[in-house]
């Protein structure tokens, strides 16, 4: 497994048991990984559709779909 499957992994875990929403920023903290690494893992799970993203301002936030 590479590294940014790794990354979605933790993305997925961390929105399924957080569901206010997390932005980009937050989520490069929580999984470690530099911005760019979690926007591209973001990327990827938007692409799968398995994403929800609500922009507010400069600010996206991103949900898991239920």
């Amino acid at each position: 497994m590479g590294k940014i499957e790794k990354v979605i992994e933790g993305i997925k875990k961390i929105l399924s048991e957080d569901s206010r929403g997390l932005t980009i920023q937050e989520l490069s903290e929580k999984t470690k990984t530099s911005r760019i690494t979690a926007a591209m893992a973001l990327m990827k799970l938007d692409g799968e559709g398995v994403l929800d993203i609500r922009v507010i301002g400069n600010c996206k936030l991103h949900y898991m779909k239920k």
